[in-house]
């Protein structure tokens, strides 16, 4: 385990069109959802609305996202697991350019009912604290 990720790390999860973020519930339990990550940096970008995710990580910003690629080999299944401090960013340059970056990666954003526009949309910025992988 390390507290960044590796070059091979990073090119997975670059490439990963869905993830699982998991976040803590107000009385402790798991809440896990899937998302659309984009990487930039050593920060991992997810848009959201103003949800269940993001209310707990207005409690409890640690969060853990799973980056994996089923294959039928099981002698090798490619994951990449963050565990980290979820921040949120809503609005400012900052979220102008993180949208730029998201848009980008997922061009049905813009064109989708639920496009990335401050008031509306939250980006929540992970940065990671420990990172466990295998079969990269």
């Amino acid at each position: 385990m390390s507290e960044t990720l590796s070059g091979a790390e990073a090119a997975f999860v670059d490439a990963a069109r869905v993830a699982r973020l998991a976040t803590s519930m107000p009385d402790g339990s798991p809440h896990v959802v899937p998302v659309c990550p984009a990487l930039d940096l050593d920060r991992i970008l997810i848009a959201s609305a103003f949800d269940r995710k993001v209310a707990n990580i207005r409690e409890t910003p640690a969060v853990c996202i799973a980056f994996d690629e089923y294959t039928e080999d099981w002698s090798s299944l490619p994951q990449v697991i963050v565990f980290g401090e979820a921040y949120l960013v809503e609005s400012g340059p900052e979220f102008e350019r993180d949208a730029t970056l998201l848009n980008e990666k997922f061009p049905l954003y813009p064109a989708s009912d639920f496009p990335i526009v401050e008031d509306t949309t939250v980006i929540i910025e992970v940065r990671a604290t420990r990172v466990s992988s295998s079969g990269l």
